[in-house]
């Protein structure tokens, strides 16, 4: 049975938490983690696991670091909370802003951010503003404000951010027995492979595993400035989620790479689409496109690479399908609309 205690009180020994910390809380952590069969029928991986981060409050991964910020940031006397977004984490900074009385403000990238996750920062109260360019220029607006003294930054170059996403490790750890032998995780800002990787160097030395697993970053193609080792000016991708130029995390992602043993690479728009329709067709999880970035480069590494000798594999979703509805709408066509009969409905599904 799942640990009903909150991810604070479940990992507080490994957490940057004090006594006075508001034991701030939305029921985040313990998702699930659903194997995935035919994907294990297709790439000849004995076990692969997905580790559904959409389960979490607000939608995403975000939320276990944003609870240890905002706690951290409302123990230390703040009353406003600040961001850049590319949708997740405004939405996630809005919900435990809102649940633990502060002020948020969120700056977005115009034009840049899925319906979805806009409506919930709004609807828990966010002030939004949307600025011209990338999301790389929305954090660095933010970050001079934070300097100025105008708020509490919660983006993942706020530590406390890293702190709490790397209990995703530890859960992996403990539901499986041990770390899988890889692991598959989508790339934006880079902050999440890199507290993946701290999560499992500190469960293998507290003895929670005995081994670490290889780390797979997958990027987006026209947004992959970890691949090609330059910042992107004007990231493009359909997955809104990982369009990033500049992540802030850069050096954490490719010493979690490198200590690993694993790997950075990138995967087409197509190739992201195709393994999120097949992730919803085939394994009845929904999930938004930047989350199937794992799932594409899984795919990619095994058809072209293949993975040696593993047999466990995890594939981090980093975000609910519900986020990007948008999206989903547009793999289908129009829908038939026709007499209310069952010979209407029964022509309609014949043409």
């Amino acid at each position: 049975m799942p640990d009903a205690r909150s991810l604070m009180d479940r990992y507080a020994s490994y957490l940057p938490i004090t006594d006075r910390t508001p034991r701030l809380t939305l029921g985040e952590g313990n998702t699930p983690l659903v194997r995935a069969r035919a994907l294990e029928r297709e790439t000849g991986i004995p076990e692969i696991w997905l580790k559904v981060e959409g389960q979490n409050p607000t939608g995403s991964f975000k939320d276990r670091g944003m609870v240890i910020a905002v706690a951290k940031a409302l123990e230390q006397g703040a009353r406003m909370v600040l961001c850049a977004s590319t949708g997740n984490t405004a939405a996630s900074a809005a919900a435990y802003a809102a649940r633990a009385g502060m002020s948020c403000t969120v700056v977005l990238p115009a034009g840049q951010v899925a319906a979805g996750k806009l409506a919930q920062a709004i609807a828990h109260g966010a002030r939004v503003v949307a600025v011209r360019g990338p999301f790389d220029a929305a954090l660095a607006v933010v970050r001079a404000l934070a300097e100025q003294g105008e708020a509490t930054l919660v983006n993942s170059v706020n530590p406390d951010r890293l702190e709490g996403q790397k209990t995703a490790a530890f859960e992996i750890c403990e539901a499986l027995g041990e770390a899988p032998d890889a692991l598959f995780i989508p790339v934006g800002n880079a902050g999440n492979i890199t507290a993946y990787w701290k999560g499992f160097v500190e469960a293998a030395r507290s003895g929670m595993a005995r081994q670490r697993p290889r780390m797979y970053g997958y990027q987006a193609e026209g947004a992959a400035p970890l691949v090609s080792g330059k910042p992107v000016a004007e990231p493009q991708t359909l997955a809104t989620a990982i369009r990033v130029g500049n992540p802030a995390s850069w050096k954490g992602a490719v010493m979690a790479r490198d200590e690993s043993g694993g790997a950075i690479d990138s995967v087409s728009d197509d190739e992201i689409l195709d393994a999120y329709s097949f992730l919803a067709r085939c394994e009845g999880v929904f999930a938004e496109p930047a989350s199937a970035a794992a799932i594409a480069g899984l795919r990619k590494r095994v058809r072209e690479n293949g993975l040696g000798s593993a047999k466990r594999v995890v594939c981090v979703l980093t975000g609910n399908g519900m986020k990007d509805p948008d999206r989903a709408r547009s793999l289908a066509g129009d829908i038939a609309e026709v007499e209310a009969t069952p010979d209407a409905v029964r022509a309609a599904l014949s043409s």
